[in-house]
């Protein structure tokens, strides 16, 4: 039950309405007709802008058309009064039958309650993470890791088709450190002193995986030419790096459908395959690129390479694919990754890049765009750094990484619920502070603390009806007369409830799933509001043991709240608390 698209199929019927009595002209298009709560809850329950959007168009005075639309909506049995504002906005007031039919709604639909088929089952493929397999996740990948998991999650809930997807970079140069950092623990498991320099993995994490190579392979590789062992301690140590980047994506609660190898792209043809696809569109050309900015002209040697004209497609500049040498830039297999999710049939790709990718986002939108001739939208998000402070210090690097905080430094310290949870209290592009000590301590300052606890209140008043001998099962108090709930404290509950159908399709809409955790804050501080308000006016409160049918219309209220609560924190990855400790 999504009132929001409800009153918004009535305003667009009326208008309709209006059409073939000639009150508005024909060939008007609605769809910017908006229904959405009003910026001030004291002008009523949801407000819409069509008299503001169509009075352009249909060469009319907006208030005009507002009031003759108001007319038409006070008619229908679920509106109480239409009220034209300013120049022209209409304000409008339901029937408080329609916030208790709500609450009948959700209990009967459960956690499935604003599931959305906004998505109709388009394929979307998600990647994030894509770290480096050279050593744990560190926060930063932890914060891309959960913005990608939780969108996932979201757009699954809004319909669509999901694949989430993590791009092994295994094809690059920072393997071959990787290998040449596990060879000296290997030679250190081995009983022999060794000094890591600048350019190798010195963290603690790379001693386990040197001892198990002395295990597999005994002394064979002590003393012997790097080109003896470089291609089979490479292999050994992806591998290594990879179940290790499992095991922190696992306590973080985060599974992956699809693991795709860059390495996997060499020697195969397939970034052949994706240059020759440009290439006939006459979008390869070798070509000599102007000097970076900032380069002094001496220091500029012009080179010609083979170049993508990517500004076809809305780049800033053209970009090579292959260096003078022959050998293919960077650039070239994320061309050829791009291409293989094209050729899977996708109907969108998302990407997750960290905020030092954001040079990369032009280029591979005019990448796509090509390879799929604008048929394949790609929407590229930027996950912003993250501040860790504890004791109000910054927080210092981890040991056993060598240089930097890892994921499991910070699940230890808080939890997986925690983490997710305050990963997602800011936009993925806009820096995050995270404060150990006060996203553990208990007060409305932590959102995360503050929606467990409404969600655990609700669970514990639950247990106290269900011990005074009262039926409250979700089945029960569906049918039980909600007519009870007249309170404006109550209802207020009910509209907020009622947001939800609506906020999933807007953060679906927009890819934010930072918008479910702002939700679920303001639900639950209508909540907790409610709660408090039960301490000076007894007749609010949710369990009242001497009349069982007024705590049955009290408990669907709040249990409308928990399920809303429980399947927010769904998309997010976390927990619901049954009881706080």
């Amino acid at each position: 039950m999504n009132l929001f698209s409800e009153i918004r199929e009535l305003v667009i019927e009326q208008l309709t309405a209006m059409q073939a009595e000639g009150t508005l002209p024909e060939g008007l298009d609605f769809k910017n007709v908006a229904v959405e709560p009003p910026r001030d809850a004291l002008h009523g329950d949801m407000a819409t802008n069509a008299a503001m959007v169509l009075a352009k168009p249909a060469k009319m005075k907006p208030r005009d058309i507002a009031e003759a639309l108001a007319a038409k909506l006070a008619s229908d049995d679920r509106i109480d009064t239409a009220e034209v504002a300013g120049p022209g906005f209409l304000n409008l007031r339901l029937d408080a039958g329609l916030w208790r039919d709500l609450v009948k709604s959700v209990l009967e639909t459960g956690t499935d309650f604003g599931r959305s088929d906004m998505g109709q089952g388009k394929k979307v493929n998600v990647e994030y993470v894509s770290a480096n397999p050279t050593g744990p996740l560190h926060v930063g990948h932890t914060r891309g890791a959960v913005f990608g998991d939780a969108l996932a999650s979201l757009l699954d809930f809004a319909g669509y088709d999901v694949t989430r997807e993590y791009y092994i970079n295994d094809g690059g140069a920072q393997v071959d450190v990787l290998a040449r950092s596990v060879y000296l623990r290997y030679l250190e498991a081995h009983g022999q002193e060794v000094a890591f320099e600048d350019g190798t993995y010195p963290g603690d994490y790379l001693i386990p995986v040197g001892e198990a190579l002395k295990d597999k392979v005994g002394d064979a590789y002590v003393g012997q030419d790097e080109s003896v062992w470089l291609a089979e301690i490479r292999l050994y140590a992806t591998d290594a790096m990879m179940d290790l980047i499992r095991e922190d994506l696992k306590a973080l609660g985060i599974e992956m459908d699809h693991f795709f190898s860059e390495k996997a792209l060499y020697g195969t043809g397939l970034i052949e395959g994706a240059i020759a696809s440009l290439e006939n569109k006459g979008l390869i050309y070798e070509g000599v690129l102007e000097p970076p900015k900032g380069k002094k002209p001496e220091d500029w040697e012009p080179r010609e390479q083979t170049l993508f004209k990517s500004t076809d497609h809305g780049d800033d500049v053209d970009r090579p694919v292959k260096k003078s040498d022959g050998s293919w830039t960077y650039f070239a297999p994320d061309i050829a990754y791009h291409f293989d999710k094209v050729q899977r049939g996708y109907d969108l790709l998302i990407d997750i890049f960290g905020a030092d990718h954001g040079g990369y986002v032009k280029r591979m939108k005019a990448a796509v765009s090509a390879l799929s001739d604008g048929q394949t939208p790609i929407d590229i998000k930027l996950t912003q750094l993250v501040k860790l402070f504890k004791n109000g210090e910054p927080f210092k690097m981890s040991k056993r990484a060598g240089t930097f905080v890892t994921l499991r430094d910070v699940v230890d310290q808080v939890g997986a619920d925690v983490t997710r949870f305050v990963m997602l209290t800011r936009k993925n592009d806009a820096p995050l502070d995270f404060d150990f000590d006060k996203v553990l301590e208990q007060s409305k300052d932590n959102p995360v603390f503050y929606v467990q606890y409404a969600h655990a209140r609700v669970c514990s008043a639950v247990k106290k009806a269900s011990d005074a001998g009262i039926d409250i099962a979700d089945a029960t108090i569906a049918d039980a007369d909600l007519s009870l709930l007249s309170d404006p404290a109550e209802i207020a509950v009910a509209k907020k409830v009622a947001e939800w159908p609506r906020l999933v399709e807007i953060a679906s809409r927009t890819n934010e799933p930072h918008r479910i955790a702002f939700y679920l804050y303001e639900l639950a501080s209508e909540m907790h509001s409610l709660y408090h308000t039960g301490k000076d006016k007894p007749e609010l409160r949710f369990v009242q043991e001497d009349n069982p049918t007024t705590t049955q219309a009290k408990i669907a209220l709040a249990r409308s709240v928990a399920i809303v609560i429980s399947a927010g924190l769904g998309i997010l990855g976390v927990t619901p608390a049954q009881e706080m400790r």
